[in-house]
């Protein structure tokens, strides 16, 4: 399937990775693709047509769920049960200039540090994270007296679009500049490699958009974002 390049390939942004650098990963054909998923829920579709929903169906197992997002959110027959169904701000940061990173102590997370990352998560909802969506980039996290209480990292990636994601912080650790440290290391790290850094929020979520936007992040567009699990 042929990558969409440029910017606008960011309107349809779970095809554009998985069909760019995340190919080797896409579950699925030219109807519909997701990602495995030990990676995430997410998967996206060409078109809304009967044809591109019945192959989406076809990638989910019964009782097994998937987050469509992106230009082309279906509408599931009763055959689905809809967990979520929201709306997500895209925003970008065009500005090449890097962020100051301050001293917080900044680690790099991996494989090995996954159940602390799950259960921040779990604590804090940035949105989904699963066993291996540590692969799909470069997380990184603060620690403190042993339990990790910040964490941002990345994920899609869209020609020279890179994802920022995964960004929490326990709720004992926050007003304390942490998930601004992270954020700034991550977009620092996309900046070196020639990255334009992306990220999704949930629209309401002003106190996180106020944050990137300090951060030097412009609204780009809003994008649906349906999760629903398959029951039949």
């Amino acid at each position: 399937m042929p990558e969409i390049r440029g910017e606008h390939a960011l309107d349809n942004p779970v095809w554009s990775s998985l069909t760019a650098h995340h190919a080797h990963l896409a579950q699925g054909n030219e109807l519909a693709l997701r990602y495995p998923a030990e990676f995430s829920p997410l998967g996206a579709l060409p078109s809304a047509a009967p044809d591109n929903i019945d192959a989406l169906h076809t990638l989910v197992e019964v009782g097994a769920d998937i987050a469509v997002a992106g230009a082309h959110v279906p509408e599931l027959s009763d055959s689905w049960e809809t967990l979520h169904k929201i709306r997500i701000a895209q925003m970008i940061r065009r500005d090449t200039a890097p962020l100051p990173e301050g001293d917080a102590p900044i680690c790099v997370l991996s494989a090995s540090d996954v159940g602390d990352m799950l259960a921040l998560v779990e604590l804090t909802h940035p949105g989904p994270f699963r066993n291996r969506t540590v692969e799909l980039g470069t997380f990184v996290g603060i620690r403190e007296r042993g339990r990790l209480v910040a964490m941002a990292g990345e994920r899609m990636w869209i020609g020279d679009h890179r994802e920022v994601s995964g960004v929490c912080t326990h709720p004992e650790a926050e007003g304390r500049g942490f998930a601004r440290a992270l954020v700034a290391q991550v977009i620092n790290r996309m900046l070196r490699a020639g990255q334009t850094p992306f990220l999704h929020v949930e629209s309401g979520n002003e106190r996180a958009i106020a944050m990137y936007l300090r951060l030097g992040f412009e609204r780009r567009t809003e994008l649906p974002l349906l999760y629903a699990k398959r029951l039949r």
